[in-house]
């Protein structure tokens, strides 16, 4: 069954079940806190035992002790983890009712300087893991009788940063691909849709700009006046996931501050 609110449910989601793949930090992990404070069954998944585990007792407050919340090791690149991913929200929950495709990862390096090894990883993650994730997820959608997906994009979509030609790329496939899977899955009663954040303060913008000193002149790129924060993105993401945008589907939001369509006041 879609999902439906009332008054004593605005956001729609109590009992509902959401997948969100790299949930153990920054806007995967916010956006899990968000939905869990909103009453859903909620499903985060990570690459590293030790990082879940904080995740879920950071959680433990809001999810009735971990009642509501599973914390899967998975890695959204290898399609066994995946198929075993499936078979557990299977298992627990059967069915889903969202997904929130946010696994990524970063190399941000010049087109020079960037080893095929790391080429591969960031396409294996970033562009085929979001892909065989929304694959594996379409009979747990069918099975709610419908969903909302929502896929982690970029800014670098809209501009071109030097130090980031394969991440911006791999986003840039993401964002095409929740257009296409719009068109492709809207009669199953399943809305695709993308997020593009900008500078969002979490470990990959500390990665990608370890120099404090660099903060500053980024923020001044900002129209708004300061960098995003991982709640600013969960807040789009749960509208998107949610019934309050159900006439909403292959489109992009930009939670970036106006940083793509904006020229900051001097």
């Amino acid at each position: 069954m879609l999902m439906t609110h009332s008054s004593n449910d605005p956001a729609g989601f109590h009992d509902r079940a959401v997948l969100i793949t790299g949930g153990t930090s920054g806007m995967g992990l916010a956006t899990a806190r968000l939905l869990l404070e909103s009453g859903a069954h909620v499903v985060i998944t990570g690459r590293d035992d030790a990082r879940l585990g904080r995740a879920a007792r950071e959680l433990d407050g809001v999810s009735d002790h971990g009642a509501r919340l599973s914390a899967v090791r998975a890695d959204s690149a290898d399609l066994a983890d995946l198929d075993r991913l499936a078979d557990l929200v299977r298992e627990r929950h059967g069915r889903l009712d969202g997904v929130f495709a946010n696994a990524g990862t970063g190399v941000f390096q010049r087109s020079g300087e960037v080893a095929e090894q790391d080429f591969d990883r960031s396409v294996d993650v970033n562009f085929k893991g979001v892909f065989f994730t929304v694959q594996k997820a379409l009979p747990l959608l069918d099975a709610a009788g419908g969903g909302s997906i929502v896929i982690n994009a970029s800014w670098t979509l809209h501009r071109g940063p030097a130090v980031a030609p394969v991440y911006a790329a791999t986003k840039a496939a993401v964002h095409n691909l929740a257009r296409t899977l719009g068109s492709d899955l809207a009669g199953r009663g399943i809305r695709v849709n993308s997020v593009s954040p900008g500078y969002i303060v979490t470990e990959m913008f500390h990665a990608a700009n370890p120099d404090p000193a660099s903060h500053e002149a980024i923020r001044s790129q900002v129209p708004l006046g300061r960098l995003g924060r991982a709640e600013d993105v969960a807040e789009t993401v749960a509208f998107l996931l949610s019934p309050r945008s159900s006439y909403i589907t292959a489109q992009d939001i930009a939670v970036d501050g106006g940083l793509v369509t904006a020229v900051p006041a001097s």
